[in-house]
């Protein structure tokens, strides 16, 4: 009888922010640990505040010619329309390097609040939502908020309001970053409208930390990378540190094609295909995936074995089912210079500040009592193409010549965008969903993800109202040309809930500690997990959770086997 004996403890799939706390904690633990990651290893180095390269070109993310997903959505009349992203141009691909998205992410921190983790039981069903309560409640997942504040780091100020969440500590590890002046407007017209204002946490060093330097406030932070460390991915907080462990090796460029499982349902093996081409395995005890929801969905759907004719841990026929991503409103409003000549003389800082108070909406107006959501205020990113590309079309259709000229020098030369930024729950529906497509292929030649995207209604109503509420701050502050609005089109780079976890076998993917209610040696770890996404940016969550779900792995480990040499080398080349 032959002993099965692993390269590895744990198998990390993935390296954003629901496998780089896996990784940190099992390695600092003593436990050996392999990170495969798709993509490169890019450090500070490598980023640039260039628009061209961070958001026009696949500098950082996948190539959508060689790697494209199909996108189904439902047409005006009715009828659902496939299409290519390669040729739509959409993109569910958000940072494929070591780190992940989380390297490209604004870093906007709000915690869940306990009301997010019952939403059935608080406001009741919705008809057409798919809406449960979640298998754990806040306090399980607090200690963990608190770790990610410490480990990650995380600036900001508490403050007291109507829906602030417990804390187990009464302040913020870090100070909140450098303010900007019109952050002071902001304060000034809540107050005189009677809402409380918040300084909106931040994933952003103020100041440097363990090895990592202090934010130089370029202006430049959603959608690019951060050339300082102070933003807090899961590459420079986390993944840095494992690998100095000696106990985490980081394989980049290594697409996991499918994982193998034996007779009785364990997982044994990753198949991946490395930077030559070369299809290469790895075994392990333990195997973690976080490829974001729309890629985990996918990879599990492929790795069919003995016992998962319909893709791994796909029993329940739940894999891919209630893909969420965040709903809610936007708006704008001008600031222009002749008014605001003193506020507007500094550049750089964030504005940093958000209002809760409609966290839950009780408004007779759009009927019962019903969860609401957060309105964050932050500046127009200085994104030149991207908010000129915006200014080509209006309500009369195509602009150009004069009207687009005069459209220009108003937007740039006379004044700052403040903009609004409003967070919902993203209602789970049957419509909104993941599976293979049978003829689409990427260039490895696997079948690519189907993604079939609609929205509840719901949705958008309570977008209207947030977004309404954010445009009263700016008139209240004496904007111009203040708008606001809600879509039912989703933020791609926001996206949870294709492995949704519960105590229910039959109608979730995961149990309550994230293992595969089917192969007792699967995690999930990203944000693949969530029943439903709060009304907040999903990442401190996922964090918080991953670092929870890590405790979990190492009491199932028990006492480490092994360990990797320290002196040997730690980055695969």
């Amino acid at each position: 009888m032959t002993t099965f004996d692993p390269d590895y403890d744990v198998c990390v799939i993935g390296s954003g922010a629901g496998g780089g706390p896996v990784a940190y904690e099992l390695s600092k633990a003593g436990y050996s640990v392999v990170v495969l990651e798709k993509g490169p290893w890019f450090t500070e180095k490598d980023f640039f505040k260039d628009e061209i390269a961070c958001c026009r070109r696949s500098t950082y993310s996948s190539n959508l010619k060689d790697e494209p997903q199909v996108l189904e959505t439902r047409e005006e009349r009715g009828s659902w329309w496939s299409r290519s992203t390669y040729r739509s141009g959409w993109t569910f691909w958000h940072g494929n390097c070591v780190g992940g998205a989380s390297n490209f992410m604004s870093g906007y921190f709000h915690r869940l609040k306990p009301i997010d983790f019952r939403l059935l039981s608080e406001f009741g069903a919705i008809a057409g939502a798919n809406i449960v309560d979640w298998p754990i409640e806040y306090n399980d997942l607090e200690p963990y908020y608190d770790k990610v504040e410490r480990v990650v780091g995380v600036s900001g100020r508490v403050h007291k309001h109507p829906h602030a969440e417990p804390r187990s500590r009464p302040e913020f590890p870090f100070p909140a970053t450098a303010e900007h002046p019109v952050a002071g407007l902001i304060d000034k017209a809540c107050d005189t409208l009677g809402w409380h204002v918040i300084t909106t946490p931040r994933a952003v060093l103020p100041a440097p930390h363990r090895g990592r330097s202090g934010c130089n406030y370029s202006g430049y932070c959603g959608s690019y990378g951060c050339n300082t460390g102070a933003k807090g991915s899961s590459r420079a907080a986390l993944l840095d540190e494992a690998v100095v462990s000696g106990h985490c090796e980081v394989r980049p460029e290594s697409m996991v094609s499918r994982l193998l499982s034996d007779n009785k349902g364990r997982v044994t093996t990753a198949e991946y295909i490395d930077r030559h081409g070369e299809t290469r395995r790895v075994t392990a005890r333990i195997f973690a995936v976080s490829c974001q929801a729309i890629e985990t969905a996918r990879l599990l759907l492929r790795s069919t074995g003995p016992r998962y004719p319909d893709g791994l841990a796909n029993g329940s026929g739940q894999v891919g089912r209630n893909l969420i991503f965040a709903a809610g409103g936007s708006g704008s409003g001008r600031l222009s210079y002749e008014k605001f000549t003193h506020e507007l003389s500094v550049f750089g800082p964030f504005i940093n500040r958000a209002t809760q108070d409609f966290y839950v909406i009780d408004d007779p107006a759009l009927g019962a009592r019903q969860k609401g959501g957060t309105i964050d205020f932050e500046f127009q990113p200085p994104s030149a193409i991207a908010r000129a590309s915006h200014l080509l079309r209006d309500a009369n259709g195509l602009v150009w010549g004069e009207r687009l000229k005069q459209r220009l020098e108003r937007h740039f030369l006379r004044g700052q965008y403040v903009k609004i930024e409003a967070f919902c729950d993203w209602l789970p529906i049957d419509d909104c969903r993941i599976d293979l497509d049978p003829h689409v292929k990427d260039r490895w030649g696997l079948p690519v993800s189907h993604i079939r995207i609609e929205f509840h209604k719901r949705n958008i109503d309570v977008g209207w109202h947030l977004a309404d509420k954010g445009a009263s701050v700016l008139k209240q502050m004496g904007a111009e040309d203040v708008i606001a609005y809600a879509v039912g089109t989703p933020p791609t780079n926001l996206q949870a809930g294709t492995c949704r976890f519960g105590n229910d076998a039959a109608s979730s993917v995961l149990d309550a500690d994230c293992r595969s209610h089917e192969a007792e040696n699967l995690f999930v770890t990203d944000g693949s997990f969530m029943p439903n996404g709060g009304s907040v940016p999903h990442t401190w969550t996922i964090y918080a959770n991953s670092f929870r779900v890590a405790d979990r792995i190492k009491a199932q480990l028990g006492a480490c086997t092994h360990s990797i040499d320290a002196t040997a080398s730690l980055i695969s080349t």
